[in-house]
């Protein structure tokens, strides 16, 4: 993980406020995203956002990962269904699915209450921070919204949406949102390709309006690419500036320079901004 906690204390360097680390996404095989939080904090001092899903384990090793995180410092979490094996190299490994986002929350909580899974009591709370994923160009907004709101009944206090690349997209998902709002931060992904950018709308069913596609597409080269996807990146980071709380901007590739570039675009004026690695 040499290049994970460099890629950290470079992002902690430009004014990134915490690192996020996915919980092996696409089911891709990745090393325990617990270890690397760990890590990240010893080695470079910095907070981490752990990305925790309901994919890999049942409810028993659900509470035990989580009491074992927060025994050795993790605080901050998003809580994610998952996705399924299928979409990675291994579509015959089993997913369990115990509970989905809403009843990972749910499960949060009662660590927060000092309860267990079977609401026992634990003798000690823990005192996480409880994010919840958003998509506000859900093909079905309604559903989105609904399950929205389930997730901040059961005790999501924040969310991060799914990489945002149309504002009114944004715009009506937060209005929908506003009776029972809680602090938002905007996904903001600076893409690298025109098959990058394809490959978000298509397979990862975010919305990627046509335009941009056009702008991904009219890049000659990869850094001519990259450097539009760094300017399309900027824009929607100042245009949500007035909408959200925060953004989670990532870096694509291990791309930790792209993540900075884009940061550059708020003129340090302390909006926070945690990054993905």
């Amino acid at each position: 993980p040499a290049k994970e906690v460099e890629g950290a204390r470079y992002l902690k360097s430009v004014g990134i406020d915490a690192i996020n680390i996915p919980d092996s996404p696409r089911a891709s095989a990745r090393m325990s995203n617990q270890a690397l939080c760990l890590l990240i904090q010893q080695q470079v001092g910095i907070e981490t956002v752990l990305h925790y899903s309901c994919r890999d384990r049942n409810v028993l090793g659900i509470q035990s990962d989580l009491l074992g995180g927060y025994a050795v410092g993790i605080r901050n979490l998003i809580c994610i269904t998952g996705d399924p094996p299928k979409m990675g190299n291994y579509p015959d490994a089993t997913a369990v699915f115990d509970v989905d986002a809403i009843g990972l929350v749910n499960i949060v909580r009662n660590l927060n209450q000092g309860l267990d899974v079977g609401g026992n009591p634990m003798g000690n709370a823990a005192a996480f921070v409880i994010g919840v994923g958003a998509n506000p160009g859900a093909p079905n907004l309604d559903e989105e919204v609904r399950r929205f709101e389930y997730k901040v009944e059961a005790g999501g206090e924040y969310a991060v949406t799914q990489p945002v690349f149309d504002l009114k997209l944004l715009e009506t998902f937060l209005r929908r949102i506003e009776q029972f709002r809680i602090p938002v931060l905007a996904g903001i992904w600076p893409l690298v390709s025109v098959r990058n950018a394809e490959f978000m709308k298509n397979e990862l069913r975010v919305s990627v309006p046509d335009s941009i596609l056009a702008r991904m597409s009219a890049a000659t080269n990869a850094e001519a690419a990259r450097a539009e996807g760094i300017a399309v990146a900027r824009e929607m980071l100042v245009a949500v500036r007035g909408e959200v709380q925060g953004a989670q901007i990532s870096a694509p590739l291990g791309r930790y320079s792209s993540a900075a570039d884009v940061l550059e675009a708020l003129g340090g004026n302390g909006h926070k901004a945690a990054a993905v690695v």
